[in-house]
């Protein structure tokens, strides 16, 4: 169950991200309101996953989890550059992530 709660809250990660971009610095109500519920939601899920995780692996997950899939968010919503660089970037947190639940 630990580590369903953390993959929640890795999703959560990118919700709360990608509405932060859309509270224009939280001057727009309704995102600034899915940011905050978001990031409720994302702390309290990892924090429950890491009553059987070790820190380490869960906190490398969760931030890994909310990088990779913001900066997909970012191109698959906001125009953002995908360049050969930023994707093998991603491509070595993924395998970073990867890795970290192979050795747990």
């Amino acid at each position: 169950m630990a580590w369903i709660y953390l993959i929640v809250a890795g999703l959560l990660e990118i919700v709360w991200a990608f509405a932060m971009k859309q509270s224009q610095g939280f001057s727009r109500l309704t995102p600034t309101l899915v940011t905050l519920g978001a990031m409720i939601g994302s702390f309290a899920l990892l924090s429950l996953s890491m009553k059987s995780l070790p820190l380490g692996t869960a906190y490398t997950i969760w931030t890994g989890i909310g990088a990779v899939g913001a900066f997909l968010v970012g191109i698959a919503f906001l125009g953002e550059a995908a360049t050969a660089m930023r994707l093998l970037a991603a491509m070595m947190i993924l395998g970073g992530l990867v890795l970290m639940k192979l050795s747990s």
